[in-house]
């Protein structure tokens, strides 16, 4: 694929843009809380997108309109099960973990929550929860990289290994400087480039194809099933797309934002505006799997994943296309930076601190910070130096496991007195190990996306656990938390 000159300056000013707002927020980070959580002063609207932009990542504008593509839009119950566990992550667990991480010793990170959480002196719980993350997130930050990887590789002509190396450096430079501020403003400005792509490309492409009749009618033609709901329709397989969902509440990178925004009061505005992104960014999703599908029937793409990018090289203004192809950056960008930055602080604020217990000053913990962060980093690059990697599967894998993990554990943490530190333990190792496990299985139920049966029995064990372990002490933190929220 050979892209003009106007589409590459473009391309560069947008990476000069995202570069100088990690500069910017460089300036403004002066403590670990800052370069962690913002110093919890997010507004609603940068939270919002902010969520939404890091949740969505190159899946939305890569994995998902590929799926499409590919089987129609019997794949967008992935969509539906995402807009209900949105919604309810936000009613539920947002207001709470707000409040909740505040009281509870202004805890910067979940691992740090669960310990002042049940009271664990032993620091077993921050360990567990710290590593669950680093595991977990490696595999997601690699799927991040791929995309990166394939988005350089189809505009600059280079080898898959460059492309990776190219897009990992862009990807890690100014979350490295900024933090969380870098990473919030540019996923705010990210949030806006990937809707404006979304909604542009599917117009444009209906329009070149000579209407939505027209496209209907070609669509009809090269499957007759393809705007069919229910084809190929199995409960198991219902269940596993509806079951992403599931996985919104033990997302460590979503979580945080609602840790950082600026007040509770705050929260009932800011779903608003992310559910009202969401729903148009995921119709804009389909839209491009649906019409890509359309436009190429007489010359199928090798790798489907590339649909939104082969559309706007074949039909946009050579300017218009640097934006678009931005926009897959920002949506890949938007979500690695969240997403190392998790990692980065939990290897300082929950190893290194409680490991070492070395006194450090607040700029010495934001360099450490700094340099954990660029470690995951090429631990996460040499797992992406497979180009035959799939972004959804990556993807899948690690959402299971957050989901399963600390899904279970947060909701329970913040809804029940009587959740115990050992129901906590057994939980996060429950959920982990069920989704590791399953994942290597196939065949009947083991078709079943990991995610439903690491949160289920993750869920039940937490509980009887709990229940043979109840701790008084623990319960009046609860109380003494749920009180002051």
């Amino acid at each position: 694929m050979a892209f003009e000159t106007p589409t590459l300056i473009t391309f560069f000013g947008y990476l000069l843009t995202t570069l100088s707002i990690g500069y910017l927020a460089y300036k403004a980070t002066d403590t670990l809380s800052d370069y962690i959580l913002g110093g919890r002063q997010l507004g609603p609207s940068v939270t919002a997108l902010s969520v939404g932009a890091s949740d969505m990542s190159g899946w939305l504008l890569l994995g998902l309109p590929g799926a499409i593509y590919l089987s129609g839009v019997s794949e967008v119950w992935i969509g539906v099960g995402l807009v209900i566990g949105a919604f309810f992550n936000w009613l539920l667990v947002a207001p709470r973990l707000r409040t909740f991480t505040e009281q509870a010793d202004n805890a910067l990170t979940l691992p740090a929550f669960f310990e002042h959480r049940f009271n664990d002196s032993s620091h077993v719980l921050r360990f567990i929860s710290a590593a669950t993350i680093l595991i977990f997130f490696t595999f997601y930050v690699s799927s991040g990289l791929v995309g990166g990887a394939i988005l350089f590789e189809k505009v600059f002509g280079l080898p898959y290994q460059s492309a990776l190396l190219i897009g990992a450096f862009v990807i890690v430079a100014y979350t490295f400087l900024g933090g969380f501020l870098a990473v919030s403003w540019t996923d705010f400005f990210q949030g806006c480039l990937m809707l404006i792509a979304l909604i542009a490309l599917p117009i444009v492409t209906v329009t070149e194809l000579g209407g939505i009749s027209a496209t209907e009618s070609k669509l009809t033609e090269i499957n007759p099933d393809f705007a069919n709901l229910f084809n190929g329709f199995t409960w198991l397989g219902f269940i596993s797309l509806m079951a992403w969902g599931l996985g919104y509440f033990g997302q460590p990178h979503i979580l945080s934002r609602f840790m950082a925004i600026r007040s509770r009061d705050d929260i009932p505005k800011s779903r608003n505006i992310a559910m009202l992104w969401m729903i148009v960014a995921l119709i804009g999703a389909l839209a491009v799997g649906l019409v890509g599908s359309a436009y190429f029937a007489d010359s199928p793409l090798e790798n489907s994943e590339t649909v939104f990018i082969y559309l706007t090289q074949a039909l946009l203004n050579p300017w218009l296309a640097g934006i678009l192809i931005a926009a897959i950056l920002s949506a890949i960008m938007s979500t690695i930076d969240s997403q190392l930055l998790v990692c980065s602080s939990v290897i300082v604020e929950d190893f290194y601190k409680h490991i070492t217990k070395k006194p450090a000053t607040e700029n010495q913990l934001v360099w450490l910070s700094r340099f954990a962060l660029l470690l995951i980093a090429v631990v996460a690059t040499i797992i992406a130096t497979n180009p035959e990697s799939s972004i959804l599967d990556l993807v899948s894998y690690a959402w299971a496991g957050f989901g399963a993990a600390f899904g279970p554990t947060i909701l329970l943490a913040l809804y029940w007195p009587k959740y115990s530190k050992q129901g906590a333990i057994a939980t996060i190792i429950t959920g982990a190990v069920v989704v590791i496990v399953w994942k290597q299985l196939n065949g009947g139920i083991f078709d079943l996306y990991e995610i439903v049966p690491g949160f289920v029995f993750a869920t039940i064990v937490g509980y009887l656990v709990s229940r043979l372990s109840f701790e008084p002490s623990v319960e009046q933190t609860f109380v003494k938390l749920n009180k002051n929220s």
